[in-house]
Parts: C-alpha cells; structure tokens; sequence
C-alpha cells in the first residue's frame, strides 16, 4: 500500500518558478519524505545521497541541512537529488516541525544554491566499479545500484556499500534517511537485501549493519514493530 501524502504549494517570487512539494510517508514514523516539483541540485551527480545528523561536522558541507537543523527537534537530514528525507525525535511533532521544513524548503529552491557544497570531498561514490575490485565485489556492487537503492529509495531512505569480508562473506551496509531507526529496517536488511544477495552471489553468506561513529540516534523507538512491516526489495 502506498504511504498517504500530502501535497504543499508556495508561490515563488515572481522572479522564480513555482515549487510542488508532495509529503510523503514512510515506513518510519519519524521521518518524512519531501518531494519537489524540481530537482535538488548537489554539487555532484550521484545516484545516492548525502546522509546528516544534528550536530555532525559533515553538515556544515551542507546550506540545506544547516537550516533544517534550526527546527526543533529535527535530528537527521538525508538529501538525494529526487527528495529530501528529514528525521525527528519523539518529542516533536509533524503538525509543528513540517510547514518549518516546508518554509525552509522553499526558501532554498528560491535561492537556487547547491544543497552540498560543491567541493565536498565525501561524495558517495560506493557503488563504483574500481579496477582493483574483484568479481564479487563488483556483482553486489551492481545488484545494490540497480535493484536495491531504488527501492529502499522510494521509502525516503538510502543504503550505502561499505565492504565484504571475503573470509566470513558478509556484506556490510550502512542504511541512511529514513531506514536509520525504522522498526522495518531489521526486517527489509534480512528479507530483502541478505535474501537478494545471497540469491544472485553465492560467495554472500549475509549482511552486517554498520555504523559510523558518532552518528547514533538521538532517540530510541518506545514501540513494537508492525506484524507486517513494509518490505519493498
């Protein structure tokens, strides 16, 4: 079932064109996902996406993410080219922190400024075939780009490749946007992607959630995870 949303409009000056933006569920009830009407300009071409949490050094590279992170309450902000994924605590409310998100939204495509700073040197360039990467390493590489990114992306998340221990067979991936704190997100790694990669290379053995350091959240989940959460691999 596809996640309810709302669409928000603003009028642009009359200097600019008008901006849509459609407000989108996720499976993780603290992250929206934010879709214009016009592409968020990085300051790079990537297929994935440019992961921040409140208080990181990284997100000075980021004139968008500095002015999400003004709103109360806001903890994370994953910026693609497609959408922008913001993340909450469990204090704050939608019905308060989204028209400041929505104004702040606005506000940058009037602008017109990059959403990462152009020289950022942290580009994610993780499933890129390197020369020196070996057969297997190439084909998960491939499977993530082509047939897991785009579907964890429609749920405003991300997955990033971060290595594969050749001697143990595991894969490890560290998720971003919305999946980082979905009670889902356990599942969708197991029942998805581990299940999609161990079908297509048989050198996997499964996969390993890592996490950079100093990029724990803010806030723990106080409830159970749905019977049927949302898997869309």
């Amino acid at each position: 079932m596809r996640a309810a949303t709302t669409l928000l409009r603003r009028t642009a000056p009359r200097w600019a064109r008008s901006v849509f933006i459609q407000v989108e569920k996720t499976p993780n009830p603290f992250s929206l996902k934010f879709l214009p009407s016009q592409p968020v300009k990085l300051g790079a071409e990537t297929s994935s996406g440019f992961h921040f949490t409140k208080g990181d050094a990284e997100a000075n590279k980021s004139p968008l993410a500095r002015k999400l992170f003004t709103v109360d309450h806001v903890t994370g902000v994953f910026i693609q080219q497609d959408f922008v994924t913001v993340s909450k605590n469990d204090e704050g409310a939608w019905s308060t922190i989204k028209p400041h998100v929505f104004s702040h939204l606005m506000d940058f495509f009037a602008e017109g400024v990059d959403a990462v700073s152009a020289d950022d040197e942290s580009t994610p360039r993780d499933t890129e075939i390197l020369d020196t990467d070996s057969e297997v390493v190439a084909m998960i590489k491939e499977l993530i780009e082509v047939r897991i990114r785009p579907a964890v992306q429609e749920d405003g998340g991300d997955i990033f490749y971060r290595g594969f221990d050749e001697a143990t067979g595991l894969v490890q991936v560290e998720l971003a946007g919305s999946c980082v704190g979905c009670p889902s997100s356990s599942v969708t790694l197991t029942n998805g992607v581990e299940n999609m990669l161990m079908h297509y290379v048989e050198e996997v053995r499964g996969i390993e959630n890592v996490t950079p350091a100093g990029d724990e959240d803010e806030f723990k989940l106080s409830f159970d995870p749905p019977d049927n959460p949302h898997v869309s691999i």
